[in-house]
């Protein structure tokens, strides 16, 4: 029997306004679902017009502008559903779900859902979670002590993985599935008698100490940064007291 990392996966990834959760806005996505390895991917593509003004530094990285949003982008209400409910199906027949740096998409199409459609990711998932695979995460955790950056681009040159189109949501996707399958080859002998269930479990305590020495490192540099430890979807930002 293969082992789930040369098994059915399937990858979600966004493009933004910015790399704030709780203000910047999705404008193109994509889910990109495999059967096994080898096989050709399905991609699933969303462009929308995010009804705010996209910065040049945004589209400096990912291309879109907002005068080409505009034109060809949908509505944010309908495409935000459209995406709950891919991600919904994937929990329901329990094919993992490959998200780079899992905290920043799907906290920001949760806070989406809640912008646009008065709900939000927890409620669709309410009846089967998401099994989430997040390569960074799984890559520090595995190979601490490399040196080196771990963006999408480092772990694809890392792992020999093809990015074709860097920043564009189905090929960032695409190379995502593929180091998360990297990763289960080069560590096999850690990861194979795991669950895709067991390792999303073990990736929440992996982040959170992450997420500790990351933010004793900004500490001990004097730097005022905050790193948010929770995983793969950070709860929602309590009002300020009145």
């Amino acid at each position: 029997m293969a082992c789930w990392y040369e098994g059915p996966l399937a990858a979600f990834d966004t493009e933004t306004t910015g790399v704030d959760v709780e203000t910047d806005r999705i404008v193109s996505a994509a889910l990109v679902v495999q059967d096994a390895t080898g096989t050709r991917p399905r991609v699933t593509r969303w462009l929308v017009n995010p009804g705010v003004p996209v910065p040049s530094s945004a589209t400096a990285v990912h291309g879109l502008t907002e005068e080409h949003l505009q034109r060809n982008g949908r509505w944010p209400a309908p495409v935000m559903y459209e995406i709950a409910e891919l991600l919904a199906e994937q929990a329901a027949v329990a094919r993992p779900l490959v998200v780079m740096n899992a905290p920043f998409d799907l906290t920001l199409l949760d806070r989406e859902l809640r912008r646009h459609r008065a709900s939000s990711l927890d409620e669709w998932l309410e009846q089967t979670p998401l099994r989430v695979l997040d390569p960074r995460v799984l890559d520090k955790h595995l190979d601490r002590y490399r040196k080196g950056r771990r963006t999408l681009t480092d772990l694809c040159e890392h792992y020999e993985v093809t990015l074709a189109e860097a920043h564009d949501a189905g090929a960032d996707a695409l190379a995502a599935l593929e180091v998360v399958r990297a990763v289960g080859r080069r560590f096999s002998a850690r990861l194979e008698r795991l669950s895709p269930g067991e390792l999303h479990s073990l990736q929440t305590g992996w982040h959170a100490a992450q997420a500790r020495g990351l933010q004793a490192w900004f500490a001990r540099s004097g730097q005022e940064e905050t790193v948010d430890p929770a995983w793969p979807l950070r709860p929602p930002s309590l009002p300020a007291a009145a």
